[in-house]
């Protein structure tokens, strides 16, 4: 988990920073230092020099940077602004080849984005499941029924625009919420909304405790010492009810077991087609210690060529860049809230799992690719978006922000972006105390 957070954190900052470099390498301005994570009072893990400028990896895992002659930034070297500009100089340079200096980071984060999804639908294709293959409609779990959805329901069509895949059930147009879900409950059809405030509860329960294709199952694995191992069940037995009560699909299993947590049940149990009852105790979770074999929906997938995965990839790379910018405007406007959304390293290490499946590992470095690019975009002091929203005055008022508005800024943005790490990490830690 650590070792995959660490790769795919320096795989961003370095093409980032590499961004400014080379973009200030172009107009001729003087780069000094080059670094992976910080080297906070001066301390770095390892660097050496190449041609005038300073490469090293830093001690502080929280980013990286690059340190441009004549530019007010979070090295604060004021010893060097007080002297005269010279013509290497990032101040020195017209202000809309600083603003180009300043956007390089965020467009190669943009770049690599629409590389990383490119190359992935060009290998791995699109698997959908066609909605048309739920035979049973949807199983909503906590999260779906608490919204309106009912077992059984079939889904036809998202803000009146018919659905074709059930993939698009667990996108961001539904799950940013306020879409409206047309829904066939009993030959009946119905509308259903989507909160605005339904991230909250994906935030959590996770996604899987939205909606999932509802299906019949069998058990096939009996864990050790378990209920099922005790009462005798094997591989191939089919429940066909608990306490009486009927059972066909897998959701009603489950929440019969969840209602019946910690006590005794009596299951009928289809054996060779020999029907039979039996007393089976529940864990306390509410599980009976099997992993089912279901009948899952046929998937289907589609290939694309190597100029066709172009446009594809770069349309999941926007969905991705809209998705979030939608996510934060609802934290501005109060729909999701900051502790819910917000994760610090340790919630992306999370995300990332404890094992290595490279398919996930390049699809969450190309979502952090985009949410790099968005977060340096907004107009904080400190970050990329505060830097160009400042040259942006310059080029309209015709004349520089003074040095002294600029280092004043800078402190200002650099104590909001430490606050907000400090309350990431604490959000993070906290998450991972309250699972426990």
């Amino acid at each position: 988990m650590v070792g995959q957070l660490l790769l795919g954190l320096s795989i961003l900052v370095i093409l980032h920073e590499f961004g400014h470099l080379i973009a200030a390498r172009a107009f001729g301005i003087k780069v000094e230092k080059f670094y992976l994570f910080f080297d906070a009072w001066g301390v770095s893990l390892f660097k050496f020099n190449y041609k005038g400028v300073e490469y090293g990896v830093g001690w502080l895992p929280l980013g990286g940077y690059v340190k441009i002659a004549g530019m007010i930034d979070e090295s604060m070297d004021t010893e060097q602004m007080a002297g005269p500009p010279q013509p290497w100089e990032f101040r020195s340079k017209p202000a809309w080849q600083r603003l180009i200096v300043m956007l390089g980071g965020i467009t190669v984060n943009i770049m690599l984005g629409i590389l990383i999804f490119w190359v992935l639908t060009l290998k791995y294709g699109e698997t959908y499941t066609p909605n048309n293959n739920l035979k049973y409609g949807i199983a909503p779990g906590i999260i779906g029924k608490k919204i309106g959805l009912q077992p059984g329901d079939r889904i036809t069509a998202v803000n009146g625009k018919r659905i074709e895949y059930f993939d698009e059930l667990v996108s961001s147009k539904v799950l940013l919420g306020n879409g409206v879900l047309s829904v066939v409950r009993d030959n009946k059809d119905m509308s259903i909304t989507v909160p605005g405030t339904i991230l909250n509860d994906l935030s959590d329960y996770g996604i899987a405790e939205f909606v999932k294709p509802r299906v019949k199952f069998a058990i096939d694995v009996i864990s050790p010492n378990s209920g099922a191992q005790k009462a005798g069940l094997v591989k191939g037995d089919s429940v066909l009810a608990v306490n009486g009560q009927k059972v066909t699909f897998f959701d009603e299993m489950q929440s019969l077991l969840q209602n019946n947590k910690n006590k005794q049940v009596q299951l009928t149990i289809n054996h060779n087609h020999v029907v039979r009852q039996q007393q089976v105790q529940i864990s306390k979770e509410g599980t009976l210690g099997f992993l089912p074999k279901v009948d899952f929906p046929k998937d289907t997938t589609i290939k694309f060529g190597f100029f066709a995965s172009l446009p594809v990839g770069a349309s999941k790379a926007w969905d991705q860049f809209a998705g979030q910018s939608k996510a934060l405007s609802k934290i501005f406007t109060g729909q999701l809230k900051a502790r819910k959304a917000i994760s610090s390293p340790i919630g992306i290490a999370v995300m990332f799992g404890s094992h290595i499946d490279w398919f996930r590992f390049w699809n969450l470095v190309g979502l952090l690719s985009m949410v790099l690019a968005l977060m340096n975009l907004l107009p904080i002091p400190a970050l990329d978006g505060g830097h160009a929203l400042f040259l942006l005055i310059e080029m309209i008022k015709g004349k520089p922000l003074s040095d002294k508005f600029l280092e004043r800024a800078q402190i200002v943005g650099f104590v909001l972006l430490i606050c907000l790490m400090v309350f990431a990490f604490g959000n993070d830690i906290v998450k991972q105390i309250m699972k426990k």
